[in-house]
């Protein structure tokens, strides 16, 4: 479930962080780096405890409105579709949720209720729910319900983005990946399995745990030689002018086209290109788009790429 792009960005703060705080300590950022990692496929979970989460809090909703002064028809016969959702309580019961659960607690406490009752109400509004209860009362429609309810309400949510920040440093930037497993996650659920059914495993393979951790030290160790790389290259430039977030994306870049044969010159570009965009300054792309292609013209004609 970690992808390469989740592993790239949590390794660029990593470095970022070790170089600002002047360490010398590799194993410390190794350990820093698998952390961060093992926040993401947190939150991987705690999103999908949210959907059982948000059934629970429907149920509380309908009960304290059977208990008014006065109750209307409506509110003692209560459509429960929301609150008795298959899909909802299938989640609860799987059991690798389950054993996270019981092993990590929940974010989402009584001490929440101010947002899940907010986003609820979003639910309820929603044409999505309007259409719910009108579709036919089975599993596949529950299963349905809560795919569209993460894809356009829940995964949009700027209150989510809110939360999350508040709850971890490291979740701040996770929502967009880890949403689409989440998406993911929904889909692959059935009726009969859905309780046995395992979820994401945190690696897809072991290879990626290594790229994490080789990308990291050879970034580190060689820094100073990708350094002389960057240098031969800078038109009209000082190093030391290079902003910080620019000069450890090239380092890392730099590190993955000299290290890793199985990735393409062309991912490798792409990939850093569109974190510098996003991490770094407006121009940033652009300058660091052309500084590593002159970089990859020198090392294709020293022999130095090696590419399966």
């Amino acid at each position: 479930m970690i992808n390469r792009v989740i592993i790239r960005i949590k390794l660029l703060q990593v470095v970022y962080s070790y170089y600002q705080k002047n360490s010398t300590d590799l194993s410390l950022a190794e350990k820093e780096l698998m952390f961060s990692l093992q926040k993401s496929y947190d939150l991987y979970h705690y999103l999908l405890l949210l959907i059982p989460a948000l059934t629970d809090a429907e149920q509380k909703r309908l009960d304290l409105r059977k208990h008014k002064y006065l109750v209307t028809s409506e509110e003692l016969n209560p459509n429960m579709r929301f609150a008795n959702n298959r899909f909802a309580e299938q989640l609860r019961r799987n059991k690798q949720l389950q054993k996270f659960y019981h092993e990590n607690g929940a974010i989402w406490t009584d001490d929440d209720t101010n947002f899940i009752k907010s986003l609820l109400e979003t639910i309820l509004d929603s044409e999505i729910y309007k259409s719910y209860l009108t579709s036919n009362d089975n599993y596949n429609s529950d299963q349905e319900f809560w795919r569209k309810v993460f894809k356009d309400i829940i995964y949009r949510s700027e209150e989510l983005c809110d939360f999350l920040e508040d709850k971890s440093i490291y979740w701040n930037d996770d929502i967009d990946i880890i949403g689409t497993f989440v998406l993911k996650t929904i889909k692959r659920f059935d009726e009969e399995t859905g309780e046995e059914l395992e979820l994401l495993p945190m690696f897809k393979s072991e290879e990626d745990r290594e790229f994490a951790i080789g990308l990291l030290h050879k970034t580190i160790l060689n820094g100073e030689e990708y350094n002389e790389y960057i240098n031969r290259h800078i038109k009209n430039w000082d190093l030391e002018r290079i902003a910080n977030m620019d000069l450890y994306i090239m380092q890392i870049a730099i590190a993955e086209l000299l290290n890793f044969p199985s990735i393409p010159i062309n991912v490798t570009l792409n990939e850093y290109i569109d974190i510098a965009k996003f991490y770094s300054t407006l121009k940033s792309g652009t300058f660091i788009n052309g500084i590593l292609d002159s970089i990859v013209g020198e090392l294709k004609k020293e022999n130095k790429l090696f590419k399966n």
